[in-house]
């Protein structure tokens, strides 16, 4: 009872000693933390709880939070199999997350990245934001439900740095027959506000265009391609200011490109960016040349400049976000993806130091995504209290039907996790227990010397220290594991399976030694008596 007193008092003091420091070096001390342990330091005082709740602290992470690649798999079938959608993040190191993004569920598809926040569709008739880190989601309603050919590409997410505010799009198109057609008409949602907004453009835009290029959102506008016959690239790029939420039109460069071509408009470094290849005129999303990309001098002027000229390596490119700082990510239609650092600028860049990142197989490369993204504070609280915003009605997730069989070899993976241990051990046991009784034999038994029975002993230990050692118990990871590192946790498996023949295999032979020591022992100590019998 005065040890637990004692320890109580010690702690107290100690978080006294932590809480007399200024605030501002507390502070300045969390700002170096991760979002995971700064979630762990809100549980330890009413303190520390304030200060990192609060909102200046959490723009302040925010603005030095490094950044991060996001690579998604939507859902789909391949071979008549479902594979659910699922997410791998690589931090500024290139390390890969191992568990599965938890608000990401199997049917939701990806449409944008901003501070932190994911904003996702579902096969619901919701639109769900979700903070990547703090798990903290809410649903809001989509502007029309169950609109026929409404597509998860059509749905984009922005965030302006003066407005603060946090802006979800929906391009409204005329004719949405497999994407191909027009639209004129975005309908916006400013996160916290009670309904969507209409916002009527003076033109036409191609659907087809945001669907294909991708829409990126730079410092608080967003922009896409449109098709526009008049240019030399045919295209066009427009802007949405989600200020003024106002359109503007910028021209392309006036350079003459060859070939069936296809376009990208992505972001690097914060800059607007058009990334062109030739590609296969009867799989347009397939690369067959030099890869170009230019990036946006000036909004007013259209000033274009050269950033890079690559030469053809690999099939297809991750869209929206394929380079992240001096690296550029790139797919093989085998399902490699690989990341090469830039060197130079315009025709005078080279592609270097390939690394392997992953296997992504069997998800088909044209599907495959590339968001940039942050771990953050971000709070969504304030934004739940109005109507449109709840929580979702249908059921969704796991719990779906379609998601049964899927659960189901989840769960026989870790019950062959658990019965590989279990042979291990019960492997193990046979030579071990026959040791303990050689051992307990060896103590009780008249040896006429102690030079004999401390050889015995020895002997007995080395046929135990050739088994192999079982140690190294696999540990199982409490969440749920992405898709790449389920494949590798199964080759592991596989690995530890035919581990499991080496180690009986052993334990048997060790068995065998150690009888035989027995057997030896025995007869060694009915010749010693026979012996002393005859004298």
């Amino acid at each position: 009872m005065a040890s637990e007193e004692t320890n109580s008092k010690k702690k107290k003091e100690e978080e006294c000693i932590i809480n007399c420091l200024p605030r501002d070096l507390i502070e300045r001390i969390f700002l170096r933390l991760s979002v995971s342990t700064l979630l762990r330091c809100t549980e330890v005082c009413k303190q520390w709880h304030k200060v990192i709740r609060d909102p200046q602290f959490v723009t302040a992470h925010l603005e030095q939070a490094p950044c991060c690649a996001l690579l998604f798999f939507p859902q789909e079938s391949v071979h008549g199999k479902p594979y659910p959608s699922d997410a791998i993040v690589f931090d500024e190191g290139w390390s890969q997350s191992t568990v599965a993004v938890p608000v990401i569920g199997p049917d939701d598809f990806l449409c944008g990245s901003c501070n932190g926040l994911l904003c996702l569709y579902t096969k619901a008739s919701t639109i769900k934001i979700a903070n990547l880190t703090t798990g903290e989601c809410l649903h809001l309603d989509k502007p029309i439900k169950n609109l026929k050919g409404d597509h998860f590409s059509f749905y984009r997410f922005g965030f302006h740095p003066v407005t603060k505010e946090y802006k979800v799009t929906h391009f409204l198109g005329e004719h949405q027959n497999n994407s191909q057609g027009t639209f004129n008409v975005i309908q916006v949602y400013t996160l916290g506000s009670d309904k969507w907004r209409d916002v009527g453009s003076s033109e036409d835009l191609s659907l087809s265009c945001v669907k294909n290029s991708g829409v990126v959102n730079v410092d608080g506008a967003m922009f896409w391609l449109t098709e526009d016959a008049g240019a030399s690239w045919k295209h066009a790029v427009i802007t949405f200011d989600l200020s003024e939420e106002s359109f503007a039109r910028i021209q392309l460069p006036d350079s003459t490109l060859g070939g069936y071509r296809r376009y990208w408009i992505t972001e690097i470094n914060g800059k607007v960016c058009i990334a062109t290849a030739e590609v296969h005129q009867h799989r347009p999303r397939m690369l067959s040349g030099k890869l170009q990309i230019w990036t946006l001098c000036s909004k007013l002027e259209s000033r274009w400049s050269q950033m890079y000229s690559l030469p053809y390596t690999h099939n297809y490119l991750p869209g929206p976000h394929f380079v992240h700082r001096d690296k550029i990510m790139m797919q093989s239609i085998l399902g490699d993806l690989y990341s090469y650092e830039l060197f130079g600028e315009g025709c005078g860049t080279k592609l270097s130091k390939r690394v392997k990142l992953l296997n992504f197989s069997p998800h088909k490369p044209d599907n495959v995504q590339s968001f940039i993204c942050v771990k953050s504070l971000v709070r969504l609280d304030a934004y739940k209290k109005v109507r449109i915003v709840h929580g979702s009605k249908q059921q969704g997730g796991w719990g779906l039907k379609k998601w049964e069989a899927w659960e189901r070899d989840v769960c026989s993976v870790e019950d062959m996790w658990k019965n590989v241990y279990e042979l291990e051990q019960n492997s193990l046991e046979t030579p071990q227990l026959l040791a303990m009784v050689a051992k307990d034999l060896l103590q009780r038994l008249p040896f006429p010397d102690e030079v004999t029975r401390q050889r015995i002993t020895m002997e007995i230990d080395q046929t135990l220290q050739h088994l192999p050692d079982c140690s190294d118990k696999h540990r199982r990871p409490q969440r749920r594991l992405n898709w790449v590192e389920r494949k590798r946790d199964d080759e592991k498996l596989t690995a530890r399976v035919n581990r499991v023949n080496d180690i009986t295999k052993a334990s048997r032979q060790a068995a065998v030694d150690i009888s035989s020591t027995l057997m030896d022992m025995m007869n060694h100590l009915q010749y010693l008596f026979a012996k002393f019998y005859l004298c």
